[in-house]
């Protein structure tokens, strides 16, 4: 049995077999064991501290840049009229534990285990329990939606909280500066933006080293003021934390919504799972970058103890005067390395939205030959350029932008959190009472700080909310459009067996060389070829019939990429098989189908790609509202010939109108 994805109008069908479930799916020894057999990542010949260190560097790039605020913010409630050493300890032990539990416990311990062939991140947990429950379900698409797009919102305030709150750090060098910070940090954005198109690549390779020697840092600067208050370390212990809470009910939702700006970036160990492999990114969290984060933390408390009046920005002010102008340029360099892991997520984010059907083809470039995830998108490095000026232009501080931060992330983590519930249960990893035991509480604690975030939206919480829903309705419109175009297409299509058998005698006229007819219905004639016969009259000598399939896996094995299969003496069907992560190149595919037996001349060969105008037909309602997104959608669609990677000179496009 084979279930269809559909494809963007005037593109190609995604088809996910079902049969890839049991090669997709862990069994349940290689889920709860540390060895997990996945397949080798691109970047495995970096070896395990190559791979460690890029780690350190792309995964946690954005969590390592949290200490500059999170602290900071988690203070303010609290700080009218000073601070006691109680609640600073409360909160130091609210920082420690919601590392632990939502870090260490969720991310590290559980998600890194469910991986669908190598490959995280909530568009890869979305295929697994979409194969795992082996039928489509609304609610789950509509999880992965939501998902997708609070994500987006996440990959627009990133850089800009973060970039701003580390020239900040100038302003304590030189007061005068304070003018500047604005004009310095848009600066920064725009050149980080406009470099995109060049590939990261190169600049890349310093990520890591340069990101261990901020975390170090931050771990030097934890341990001075540690020694000069050791009682800090009491913080470990949670009832701090708990003590915290009952005795500040009135503003604990308000301090909670703070807490978790420690976490904001978290998700970038899925995420960022295919890249580096699961070994590398427990390491480094073991090893570096947790002890770094913690020290930190509990150095800011300390400074906090001995100095009330660095509660204005107990960061910065851990360094002493000499070392802050380098501490502010090192922040400075982590901030971009983190806003350059989250646009980068972002380009993969999008190229797996698009193969699974949730966005319009969009203009795609590989800025590297050697490196396939190393990808530019246009069209979304410039929507976020724009987004971001907007959100320093009218936020003005990182304080400021804190408030809207919260709400993008752990909306994010609810529904990974969610949808990770439903894989173990429903692909039989753990049985429904043990799975709810373990996680219910983690969704329970997810839930406290999205509720907590959610007091922020007049303060600037509504602005990722009005991001999400935007893309929400971007992406449900072009999936339901693009199921309900398909449904038209079928109405009327001639099944291929029955083409094949009425054309074995007819009386057409036949020409020489190789047409390849793309359709996204391996099983229907496509309107492209029907049109050449009724206005042209003739067959090529070799009809091909050509689908393009996205599965619901990363990347594709060998033995899935080809399928060939002779119809007739002149008619053969083939069939190219992409995973979700993969770009699909058509042209080196069908040099691959060479060995499978396709012979054809490039030279003598035609691409008939056939192309729909769309008119929107249905009466007034939010139906056609959607449709009308659906339309607009499909005019700014990428050329399919760039999209697919089609000889240029050799394509020829048939078009028709269709009501929708």
């Amino acid at each position: 049995m084979t279930e269809k994805n559909p494809s963007p109008e005037g593109s190609l069908a995604a088809t996910n077999p079902l049969r890839v479930l049991d090669q997709a799916s862990l069994d349940i020894s290689d889920f709860l064991r540390e060895d997990s057999e996945s397949p080798p990542h691109p970047m495995a010949r970096q070896g395990f501290y190559g791979l460690l260190i890029g780690a350190v560097g792309v995964v946690y790039g954005d969590i390592g840049t949290s200490p500059i605020y999170a602290f900071r913010e988690a203070l303010k409630p609290i700080s009218g009229d000073g601070v006691s050493q109680p609640e600073v300890l409360g909160i130091l032990s609210l920082l420690i534990w919601t590392l632990i539990i939502i870090v260490t416990v969720k991310y590290v311990a559980f998600l890194l285990r469910a991986d669908n062939r190598g490959e995280g991140g909530i568009l890869a947990l979305y295929t697994l329990v979409r194969l795992a429950l082996g039928r489509r379900s609304l609610p789950v698409l509509l999880l992965a939606v939501a998902g997708a797009a609070l994500f987006a919102g996440d990959a627009m305030i990133t850089p800009a909280i973060s970039v701003l709150s580390a020239v900040e750090g100038a302003g304590l060098i030189v007061p005068s500066l304070t003018n500047w910070v604005i004009p310095a940090t848009l600066v920064i954005l725009i050149v980080l933006f406009v470099v995109q198109s060049k590939g990261t690549a190169k600049i890349s390779a310093a990520f890591g080293p340069i990101t261990a020697v901020w975390f170090l840092a931050l771990a030097g600067l934890g341990l001075v003021h540690i020694a000069t208050n050791p009682a800090v370390l009491w913080s470990f212990n949670p009832v701090w934390g708990a003590r915290f809470l009952v005795q500040h009910l009135g503003i604990a939702f308000v301090v909670m919504g703070a807490v978790f700006l420690a976490v904001t970036g978290a998700e970038a160990l899925y995420a960022d799972l295919g890249h580096f492999g699961r070994k590398p990114i427990m390491a480094a969290w073991f090893v570096l970058v947790f002890p770094a984060l913690v020290l930190n933390y509990l150095g800011q408390g300390a400074l906090v103890l001995q100095n009330p009046a660095a509660i204005a920005d107990p960061f910065f002010l851990m360094a002493p005067d000499g070392l802050l102008p380098v501490l502010v340029i090192l922040a400075t360099a982590a901030t971009v390395i983190a806003s350059q892991a989250v646009i980068s997520g972002a380009f993969s984010m999008a190229r797996g939205a698009m193969q699974l059907g949730l966005l319009p083809r969009l203009q795609m470039r590989h800025t590297s030959p050697d490196q396939s995830g190393q990808i530019y998108l246009p069209a979304v490095n410039w929507g976020l350029l724009i987004g971001v000026i907007w959100l320093v232009m009218s936020f003005q501080s990182s304080s400021a932008l804190a408030s809207a931060y919260g709400i993008a992330v752990t909306g994010t983590m609810v529904i990974t959190t969610i949808l990770g519930l439903i894989y173990v249960i429903s692909a039989g990893k753990l049985r429904a009472p043990v799975a709810m035991l373990l996680i219910l509480p983690v969704l329970f604690i997810e839930l406290v700080f999205l509720a907590a975030n959610l007091t922020k939206i007049l303060d600037g919480g509504y602005v990722p909310v009005l991001m999400a829903t935007g893309m929400i309705v971007v992406m449900w419109a072009w999936w339901r459009g693009t199921q309900n175009l398909l449904q038209k297409a079928h109405q009327g299509q001639i099944n291929v067996d029955s083409f094949v058998r009425a054309m074995t005698d007819s009386s057409v006229h036949v020409v020489p060389g190789t047409a390849f007819f793309l359709t996204p219905d391996s099983h229907t004639v496509p309107s492209a070829l029907l049109h050449n016969l009724k206005h042209n009259r003739v067959m090529h000598t070799q009809t091909v019939l050509l689908t393009v399939e996205t599965l619901r896996v990363p990347v594709a094995l060998p033995q899935e990429r080809i399928t060939l299969e002779t119809l007739s003496p002149g008619i053969q069907r083939l069939v190219l098989r992409f995973g979700f992560m993969e770009t699909p190149n058509v042209s080196r595919a069908l040099a691959l189908a060479r060995r499978s037996g396709l012979k054809f001349d490039v030279m003598t060969s035609t691409f008939f790609l056939g192309r729909r105008r769309l008119v929107v037909v249905n009466p007034v309602s939010i139906g056609r509202v959607f449709d009308r997104i659906y339309a607009f959608l499909a005019r700014l669609s990428a050329d399919p010939t760039e999209y697919y990677h089609l000889p240029r000179n050799r394509v020829v496009e048939l078009g028709e109108r269709m009501a929708i």
